[in-house]
């Protein structure tokens, strides 16, 4: 594991080295960088970098006064790509889907092609089932109780928690690795609230949404058809925002395609940025 330290504070990640094209991974609340570890082994030739964000699952604490807001999280991101100074990658996004925004804040000149795969878009952040626990944050203590709810089986693998994510299931080894960090920390804690209630209000996210169409470069659109989550109308929708998009519809997989359909992702990684 590597670490870079960015005015927000440092962010851990894995980097395969190489001189493939370069694929930047994102994830989703309360994951880290092994939501790809199913991935990667597949890619051989590329060069692989999967930073752990601010989401929740991170490892080391932000400063104080980083701006963890969707937004804020976007430009995180950005600044991540200029230090480790990786140019013409092809960011890729699952589950979380506020990397986008690096599009609508001007901070994209390094992102040479986009995948968007089963992600939040438009003004569904969160989405509609994860709603709840964003507004238990709100309240005082009340992220500290989301977290032991999660130490539970029951309300872990719920349809309407991580248990909605992937079709396979999540093992427990996974899931305990993704919470440990804000479940130890009171300041990993304030981070994860700060993320989970910095959500703009619906008519910002569509203008931000709005702006996508000056992205020209090249937008796989990857959804999965059974999603619990992420609307299968909104690939629709952002492969027609976007000028240079195509789609491609995974079956058998619901959100974390990386976890349910590792081959498929692969396959259409492979097929969307040829190996150099």
């Amino acid at each position: 594991m590597q670490h870079v330290d960015l005015p927000a504070g440092p962010i851990d990640y894995i980097d395969t080295g190489g001189d493939g094209p370069v694929l930047v991974l994102g994830h989703g609340l309360l994951m880290n960088e092994t939501l790809w570890s199913k991935v990667i082994p597949l890619l051989e030739g590329y060069r692989c970098v999967a930073p752990t964000l601010p989401l929740g699952a991170h490892r080391s604490p932000m400063r104080a006064d980083a701006d963890l807001t969707q937004r804020g999280v976007a430009r995180i991101f950005a600044d991540f790509l200029e230090a480790l100074d990786l140019s013409n990658v092809t960011v890729v996004l699952n589950d979380w889907g506020g990397g986008q925004f690096m599009v609508s804040d001007g901070r994209a000149d390094r992102v040479g092609r986009l995948v968007l795969a089963s992600c939040e878009a438009f003004d569904n952040f969160p989405p509609r089932p994860a709603r709840p626990a964003v507004a238990l944050c709100r309240i005082p203590g009340g992220t500290a109780l989301f977290l032991r709810l999660l130490a539970t089986s029951f309300v872990r693998h719920d349809k309407q928690a991580w248990g909605g994510l992937s079709k396979s299931r999540i093992s427990d080894e996974m899931l305990d690795d993704w919470f440990a960090p804000a479940t130890r920390s009171a300041e990993i804690r304030r981070d994860l609230t700060k993320f989970c209630t910095g959500t703009p209000p619906r008519k910002t996210l569509l203008e931000w949404a709005s702006q996508l169409s000056g992205f020209d470069r090249p937008v796989l659109v990857m959804w999965a058809t059974e999603d619990r989550m992420m609307p299968l109308a909104h690939a629709r929708r952002l492969t027609g925002l976007f000028p240079n998009a195509r789609q491609v519809h995974i079956d058998d997989s619901w959100t974390l395609i990386p976890q349910d359909q590792p081959e498929r992702f692969a396959a259409a990684l492979r097929e969307f940025v040829p190996p150099a």
